[in-house]
């Protein structure tokens, strides 16, 4: 009898946003599936799971993927968690997911936080219909090719972006969009969460003052609401 792949979204900063439903079937699966298991077990410990684990992460995910799908046909429950937030998303995990449902095999959701709608609420641009985007390239040529495909995007536009290309992401959206309006979230739910909504030149000069840290959220407004900067 196949057992189940049960996606478990985890915190994404303040350990206390995790359900108890989360909490208890991290306690009840036979294995947990961590992107980084010395970072799971933070999380695990504070919760007393003492659930088996083992790592999933994109430098093993193509072997390890077919690994647990073999446990998992064999009836093993198991838990998937990444370092932060829903399985899946921006992540390994998603890979795990497709091999999972192609084998036939049961997948279970487990939700919480997610970075991408938070940043999405707190940017205060319209929330019911936007495109989530993930992380932009990393080279500047492809960079620049995928904002270009947003432009006439009529929906609020998500993004994810690290610290350290934060600032080139900046001065890509306003070579392309213009000195528009939007919003960039950090840290979010944890001790120094900030949210700063202002024109793209002054968001540059502002991280440029103040270097980036911590995993940013940048919403773009819809075509219709970006004012002057085009």
């Amino acid at each position: 009898m196949a057992g189940a792949l049960v996606i478990v979204a985890t915190p994404i900063g303040n350990l206390q946003d995790i359900s108890l439903r989360a909490i208890e079937t991290l306690k009840t699966v036979d294995l947990i599936a961590c992107e980084d298991t010395r970072h799971s077990a933070i999380l695990l410990q504070s919760y007393g799971v003492t659930t088996p684990t083992t790592s999933y992460h994109s430098y093993t995910s193509r072997g390890k993927a077919a690994r647990l799908i073999e446990q998992l046909r064999e009836g093993t429950r198991v838990a998937l968690i990444s370092d932060a937030g829903l399985p899946g998303v921006s992540d390994p995990g998603a890979a795990l997911v497709q091999a999972a449902v192609a084998a036939g095999v049961p997948v279970e959701v487990i939700p919480g936080a997610t970075a991408a709608l938070m940043g999405l609420v707190l940017s205060g641009f319209p929330t019911d219909r936007f495109v989530f985007e993930g992380f932009l390239p990393a080279k500047p040529g492809a960079r620049r090719a995928k904002l270009e495909a947003l432009r006439e995007e009529p929906r609020t536009v998500v993004l994810y972006e690290s610290p350290h290309r934060l600032l080139k992401a900046l001065q890509a959206i306003e070579a392309v969009f213009g000195d528009i309006p939007m919003a960039v979230s950090r840290e979010l739910t944890k001790r120094f969460e900030e949210t700063r909504r202002d024109r793209v030149s002054r968001l540059g000069a502002h991280f440029a003052q103040h270097p980036p840290r911590g995993e940013f959220v940048l919403v773009l407004p819809p075509k219709r609401l970006r004012g002057h900067g085009e």
